[in-house]
């Protein structure tokens, strides 16, 4: 092969790999999207909003809440086929199933929970070519993106009682300095918050406490010190991000143990809130050696039961549950209510941040889009997107969306 062979090889291979970019450069990897904190990057969110939206596919897969993700062109989605869960792959243009992968999950719920789906509750995570699920019963698996082959288990469902959990293991998994965080545990046998080795599951680390509330941990940078955050059944604890000693915790309880949201950090101040508890700002700050969770202000008045809320212009936009639903921005250093809805929005709403709007998608199929940094609500567009209930978060890919429904995943694009 002679030189003029190799460089024109070499070009087309640069040529090929410059379009990888423009092909699969949306990726959600992740629970809440790219950055794990509910904001659409503008390369994701839609430049205008269409009048209508139609259905390009729409594949059935099971029930869930678990949020989908896309990643080099494929959607992945977390399902339960009772008494199976199921993992499946598929083609993000064409809506064509690429693999699916079961595995036996028998769950009892809990007698005041029968209402909801049995799960699964946790948002998958892709590092690479690797898919990483956390079940309902507390089973940790690791699947290749492209064929489905399962590469590895780890099986906690033994340290998992689900007779008082009103909805089993719920925390999405959290890649940290190339490492998988998981937490699991319940009220009887106590909480595990673990790092695993991706390639292997191998344990890196360990901390150990109180079961787990519901929700998911988050990574924040306080004063320089990288932190795992998240929420037990009783309380908020910060770890080091190195190691997993606990630095910090300060007493968060709930008579039914359910601290569902996921924490939210605005650079200064940490956001918690909950159904009975309220919505709670707390500053943290190291003294002697020591960290400490001040309380900087709450408000009784908003109370976020399953939805978490997103940060931007100085504000907390959420969903409360009080009033059947409302829709609220909140200043984020006093907690005073910038704005807020009179009610009956929904019973759930998922939250995200876009460059110029807070879209709201309630259980209902609502899609509510309402206009950033005003001094009251100003919605945009609303979108009526299915005929099933819709828990789970929402995905952006520019023009596109993917939703999931009661029981399947849908991919809508701007209708004519």
């Amino acid at each position: 092969m002679n030189s003029h062979s190799c460089l024109y090889r070499l070009l087309i291979f640069l040529f090929i790999v410059s379009l990888a970019p423009a092909a699969f450069g949306q990726e959600w990897s992740q629970w809440r999207g790219p950055g794990r904190d509910g904001l659409v990057p503008a390369s994701q969110a839609p430049k205008s909003w269409p009048a209508t939206l139609k259905q390009a596919w729409r594949v059935p897969l099971g029930e869930g809440y678990s949020s989908p993700l896309v990643s080099q062109g494929r959607v992945f989605v977390h399902a339960r086929q009772d008494p199976d869960e199921v993992v499946t792959a598929i083609d993000y243009a064409k809506g064509e199933v690429l693999w699916q992968k079961k595995y036996p999950a028998q769950f009892q719920k809990n007698q005041y929970a029968v209402k909801m789906a049995k799960g699964p509750n946790a948002t998958p995570l892709v590092v690479g070519n690797r898919l990483f699920t956390v079940g309902v019963t507390g089973v940790v698996n690791a699947w290749d993106t492209a064929t489905g082959k399962l590469l590895w288990t780890k099986d906690f469902s033994k340290t998992i009682d689900t007779s008082k959990m009103f909805c089993g293991t719920s925390a999405s998994p959290l890649l940290l300095d190339g490492q998988i965080v998981i937490q699991v545990g319940s009220d009887v046998h106590g909480g595990q918050i673990l790092a695993l080795d991706p390639a292997s599951g191998e344990m890196r680390w360990e901390w150990r406490g109180a079961g787990p509330g519901y929700a998911s941990p988050v990574i924040i940078d306080a004063g320089g010190q990288k932190q795992v955050v998240t929420l037990t059944n009783s309380s908020i604890i910060g770890l080091n991000a190195k190691g997993g000693a606990e630095l910090w915790t300060i007493p968060f309880p709930d008579e039914w143990h359910e601290n569902i949201v996921t924490p939210l950090w605005t650079g200064t101040h940490l956001i918690v809130s909950g159904t009975r508890q309220g919505t709670h700002a707390f500053a943290l700050q190291q003294s002697a050696g020591k960290w400490q969770a001040t309380e900087a202000w709450q408000n009784k008045d908003v109370s976020m039961y399953m939805s978490s809320p997103v940060y931007g212009d100085g504000l907390v936009y959420g969903f409360s549950d009080k009033r059947k639903g409302q829709f609220v921005a909140l200043d984020a250093k006093t907690g005073v209510v910038r704005w807020i809805t009179e009610g009956r929005e929904g019973e759930h709403a998922s939250v995200l941040l876009l460059p110029s709007h807070v879209v709201y998608l309630t259980n209902n199929a609502d899609l509510i889009v309402v206009r950033r940094d005003t001094t009251k609500i100003d919605i945009a567009q609303r979108y009526d997107l299915a005929e099933n209930a819709t828990w789970a978060m929402p995905v952006f890919l520019g023009t596109d969306m993917l939703v999931r429904d009661a029981s399947g995943v849908m991919r809508l694009t701007p209708g004519k």
